[in-house]
C-alpha cells in the first residue's frame, strides 16, 4: 500500500484535534483586562498543547518522507498514536481549568507520555517493515530524544504531586527539545 491515504487521514485528524482544542477557549465573562487574565491558565494550556500537536504533525511529516509503502501494522500503529493525541484536548482543558491541581497536571503528562510511547511503537513498526536497511533507522541513529522524552514525562507526572510548576516545566522542556524538526531525517532526505 502507498502512504498517501495514511498521510491524508492523519493530516485530517491533526486538524480536528487542533480545532477541538481551540473550541475550549471561551471569551471572558467581563470586559476588563482582569477578566481576560482569568483565562490565562486555559490559554497557556492551549498554547502548550497546540505546540505539541504541531511538533507531532511536523515530525510525522518528516518520518513519512522516508516511508514509501505501508502495511496493516503501520496503519494500526499510526491509529494508536492518533488515539492518544486525540485525548490531549481533553487533558489540556482539564489542566487549563485546574492549573494548580496535581491530578489534572499529572493526567496531562500521562496523555503526553502515552503519545510518546505510541510514537516509539510507530517508529519501531516502520523500521521493522523497512527491514535491516531501513532508511528511517539509519536517519535516527541512537535517537536520544525519543529515549529521554518518556523519562522527562515520568518526572513531570511524579512531580505534579509535589509541585505542579515543576511538572509543567518538564512538559515545556520536552516540547522545546522537539520544537526544531528532526535534522537527522532532513539530512537523510538530502542524501548526506
Amino acid at each position: 500500500m502507498n502512504k498517501e491515504r495514511l498521510a491524508a487521514f492523519t493530516d485530517g485528524m491533526f486538524a480536528v484535534v487542533l480545532t477541538v482544542m481551540v473550541l475550549e477557549l471561551k471569551a471572558p465573562h467581563g470586559d476588563t483586562l482582569q477578566a481576560l487574565a482569568s483565562q490565562a491558565p486555559t490559554f497557556l494550556a492551549y498554547v502548550l498543547s497546540f505546540v505539541y500537536g504541531a511538533i507531532y504533525w511536523n515530525n510525522h511529516h518528516h518520518f513519512f518522507a522516508l516511508v514509501h509503502k505501508v502495511n496493516g501494522a503501520i496503519l494500526w500503529a499510526n491509529l494508536h498514536l492518533l488515539f492518544w493525541l486525540t485525548l490531549i484536548p481533553f487533558t489540556s482543558a482539564w489542566m487549563g481549568e485546574h492549573p494548580t491541581a496535581p491530578w489534572p497536571v499529572a493526567v496531562y503528562g500521562l496523555s503526553l507520555l502515552a503519545a510518546a510511547l505510541a510514537w516509539t511503537v510507530l517508529q519501531a513498526v516502520i523500521i521493522g517493515h523497512q527491514g535491516p536497511q531501513s532508511p528511517l533507522k539509519a536517519a535516527l541513529g541512537r535517537d536520544l530524544k525519543s529515549k529521554v522524552s518518556p523519562i522527562l514525562y515520568l518526572a513531570g507526572i511524579g512531580s505534579a504531586f509535589l509541585n505542579v510548576w515543576i511538572a509543567e516545566a518538564f512538559y515545556v522542556a520536552v516540547a522545546l527539545m522537539w520544537l526544531v524538526p528532526d535534522r537527522r531525517i532532513e539530512r537523510k532526505l538530502e542524501g548526506k
